[in-house]
């Protein structure tokens, strides 16, 4: 079985499997390597990970992104009070001084822990691994930054029990970089070590890693991180220099607009990537804000200059990780990797455990319960939805058939009949129907149906009749001529045998020609006489009636009687003369008499040269 990784990072996640002797990052049902980590609630359901992402920007206070910076952190804390400040959505502290994330979801307003949340974002994760492997996942392996905390680390353990997952390890983001590089890394050093640093740069956190490569062997010297240094930092310089811009330009201060942060956010984040790879941008966003068309424009030049401070942030964790790994290097090289063997007394020490503000079991229980619930609602909103997709696709293509394919086979009154009922539904779908349930939909698509349906089956029946009635003349002919034919492979079937075949052929034609007639008589419209499956069963009993008399195998051939070889004549010692009553002529003449087989008959005499010889 192949072995899952999940990467979940404060904007996206990655689902990697282990197989055919490499890793394969999964792709999702966009074909594309990353998901958004993200969970938008609706009035009917949620939307994870890509259907998410398209309802963010119509529903950015219901959004909830970048989990990472909430779980397993007190609400208190400093740093997450600077991130709050930039979140679309609502966070307030829990009663245990945890923070609550707060959303409107099924028509009224719902709290949820950020665990909650992450475990709604391992389960899309989830859902995308099993698509692709085709089975269920529960055993994983879930990537973690180095600098989470104790209590961090048992949030998303927390969280993946919710999504239904057992992880067998949490690894750290950078040692699985520098796992994935001595991987397929084929010259690594036998004796003198190679060391490397892996520098990531995330969305919101900055890690350095510094790893040391022999063959077949891996060891982490060192690493450092920022937690509030990443690619958001970029961003956020790059929004603040147009927020301030478009307020002197065009009047609007995007600060005052959820949906118009977000956007503005989006498309600096898109400028910052056009620049790594070009001189200048420009950034276009129409109706950003109380309906205004905003355009700038900013040189790489420019942007590097207002960014001199992230830069210089960026320098920092990298020297004290290769401080570090120095350091750790010399006291390696000092000690001089033995110590006196002493005698050691070991029993086993009692211990509980008592964990301060993470999930009780009893807690964690009753999330899985409701993101059962949640993720069953959210199937029934997606069945919904493809019934009523399914009453809007049967209108449209209705009404184009009526008019096109289907206008012979249906009298003009049923016609316009059948287009005022489908009027009539979309009418009703646009409006009262916009929200209603499975059920419904079902039956508007049958009452629907049920005047449509003779219509498509008239149709069927007339482009499908055509080649069923050729297997069944194709059928009749073949078994005809096989029974007239003279060949002699025919000679040892019965003649009343193969007249039983003649008649058989006789009849189904006769039954294929009156039928035949009857139809041909009718408008196309009429309910046909001659229906494909009938003919279809004709054939069936045709070939199943003649098939066993023409292939009847060939009686065997007697086998003819065995003759049995006269032994050769063998020599005899002489025998002296009158001994034992034998005459020297009576040899001679019993050499050369014929004696017939014993099966012979008798042999008819003369009986007037048998009188006369006796004479």
């Amino acid at each position: 079985m192949s072995v899952v990784g999940f990467d979940f990072g404060n904007e996206s996640g990655v689902v990697a499997v282990a197989r055919q002797r490499g890793i394969d990052v999964v792709l999702n049902e966009e074909s594309k390597r990353e998901t958004p980590a993200l969970v938008c609630f609706g009035d009917k359901q949620r939307f994870l990970g890509t259907a998410g992402a398209a309802s963010s920007m119509m529903n950015p206070k219901n959004t909830i992104s970048q989990v990472k910076r909430l779980i397993g952190r007190q609400f208190s804390d400093p740093e997450l009070q600077r991130d709050i400040k930039t979140l679309p959505f609502a966070v307030t502290e829990g009663p245990d001084g945890y923070p609550l994330i707060n959303v409107r979801y099924l028509g009224e307003a719902r709290t949820f822990t950020p665990t909650q949340v992450l475990g709604m974002v391992l389960s899309n994760l989830k859902s995308i691994a099993e698509t692709n492997l085709n089975s269920a996942v529960v055993d994983c392996c879930i990537g973690i930054p180095i600098y989470f905390t104790e209590l961090q680390r048992r949030a998303v353990l927390d969280a993946a029990a919710i999504a239904g997952l057992h992880p067998l390890r949490l690894i750290h983001e950078t040692t699985a970089t520098a796992l994935a590089y001595g991987i397929y890394k084929t010259d690594l050093p036998e004796n003198d070590q190679l060391n490397v640093a892996f520098v990531d740069i995330g969305h919101a956190s900055m890690q350095v890693c510094i790893a040391g490569f022999k063959k077949g062997q891996l060891k982490i010297l060192a690493h450092s991180f920022d937690r509030t240094l990443g690619g958001r930092d970029f961003d956020e310089v790059l929004f603040q220099h147009f927020a301030v811009k478009f307020k002197e330009e065009y009047k609007i201060d995007v600060y005052q607009n959820a949906r118009a942060c977000l956007r503005l956010r989006a498309g600096c984040e898109k400028l910052k990537k056009v620049l790594s790879a070009n001189p200048e941008s420009p950034l276009n966003i129409e109706c950003l804000m109380d309906e205004k068309d905003v355009r700038g424009f900013i040189k790489r030049e420019e942007f590097e200059q207002i960014s001199i401070p992230i830069l210089e942030r960026v320098r920092k964790p990298l020297e004290r990780a290769l401080a570090e790994a120095d350091l750790t290097v010399e006291n390696i090289h000092s000690v001089e990797v033995e110590a006196p063997k002493k005698k050691v007394k070991k029993f086993n020490v009692p211990v509980s455990e008592i964990v301060y503000g993470g999930m009780a079991p009893t807690d964690v229980q009753k999330a899985v319960e409701k993101e059962f619930e949640m993720a069953l609602q959210d199937r029934v909103m997606e069945e919904t939805k493809d019934k009523k997709n399914a009453v809007e696709a049967y209108v449209y293509d209705m009404r184009n058939k009526l008019h096109d394919k289907y206008q012979e086979f249906v009298t003009d009154s049923d016609k316009e009949a059948l287009i005022a009922k489908l009027q009539e539904v979309e009418d009703w779908l646009y409006e009262d129907g916009e929200d209603e349930t499975k059920g419904v939909y079902i039956a508007k698509l049958e009452e629907l149906k049920k005047q449509g349906d003779p219509i498509e089956e008239r149709y069927k029946e007339y482009t499908e009749r055509g080649p069923v009635i050729d297997q069944l003349v194709y059928c009749i002919h073949s078994y005809r001529e096989a029974a007239m034919s003279s060949d002699p492979k025919f000679d040892h079937i019965d003649l009343v045998e193969k007249q039983k075949v003649l008649n058989e052929c006789v009849e189904a034609e006769a039954w294929l020609r009156e039928k035949k007639q009857q139809q041909d008589m009718l408008p196309k419209y009429a309910t046909p006489v001659l229906l494909s499956a009938e003919i279809r069963k004709k054939a069936e009993a045709l070939d199943r009636f003649c098939r066993p008399i023409m292939t009847k195998p060939k009686p065997a051939k007697p086998a003819s009687p065995e003759v049995p070889t006269p032994a050769p004549p063998q020599e005899s010692e002489p025998q002296p003369q009158g001994s034992d009553n034998t005459y020297p002529n009576e040899s001679a003449g019993a050499a050369n008499s014929e004696v017939p087989p014993a099966d012979a008959e008798p042999m008819e005499t003369d009986k007037s040269e048998t009188t006369h010889g006796a004479a």
